[in-house]
């Protein structure tokens, strides 16, 4: 069944810009993406796609995605003044355009994150009114709207290790919204992305990552994006 728009999708959200789509959408794909990373980056690659490339600049996307990268939200001020923001932070940064791009969305943005020496590779679509898709996480088809409670698990990909996931994930009386499974070959990693209408406790977080098969554990909560 398809989800049912809200008013906020209608009206589109709070914010400081002049689309939301170019402003809006943006900020909420960078701050979904350094919740993937696990905090603010010390430096960024971003590559801007087609209706993007073309305007990032003059549609403030620009201000917008390193705003977002600094965990600025949708309606904060400071978004107007991101660039020298990061610059006196020392938050180092490269933008790159590509304007014709036939796989990719209009509105998408790719991000190559650094925090120390974690790396995160995260591909994002501003679909309008503030509302995004996170389309790849590290190269895995993720699709997910940072809207829910997400889990994204990277696992061996073993028999029975959806429905065992599934299985823990009830425990919690959580429900389930949406799960996709990625992967990029037989018997290869799997990325497992679990949206949820509620949390989980940090125990069943923690026994996960104990999981000799499971690799890595990405807990997004349901936070104001």
């Amino acid at each position: 069944m398809a989800n049912k728009s809200s008013v906020f999708d209608m009206i589109g959200p709070v914010m400081i810009g002049p689309s939301s789509s170019h402003t809006a959408g943006v900020v909420r794909i960078a701050r979904a993406a350094i919740r993937v990373l696990g905090g603010i980056p010390d430096h960024a690659e971003i590559t801007f796609y087609n209706s993007f490339a073309r305007t990032y600049e003059g549609h403030g996307s620009d201000r917008a995605i390193i705003g977002g990268l600094m965990d600025f939200k949708t309606d904060d001020p400071r978004i107007k003044n991101a660039l020298d923001i990061a610059e006196e932070n020392g938050f180092s940064y490269k933008f790159k355009s590509i304007g014709n791009s036939s796989i990719h969305h209009p509105n998408t943005i790719k991000m190559l994150l650094r925090k120390g020496e974690q790396t995160v590779l995260v591909e994002g679509e501003s679909l309008g009114g503030g509302v995004i898709n996170i389309s790849e996480v590290d190269g895995f088809v993720a699709n997910f709207s940072a809207q829910n409670h997400t889990l994204i698990i990277k696992a061996k990909d073993i028999s029975g290790a959806i429905a065992f996931i599934s299985s823990v994930i009830a425990q919690e009386k959580a429900n389930i919204a949406t799960m996709s499974v990625s992967r990029k070959g037989k018997n290869d990693l799997a990325c497992h992305v679990i949206e949820m209408d509620s949390g989980i406790n940090e125990i069943t977080l923690t026994y996960l990552k104990s999981l000799p098969w499971i690799s890595e554990l990405i807990y997004i909560p349901d936070i104001d994006l």
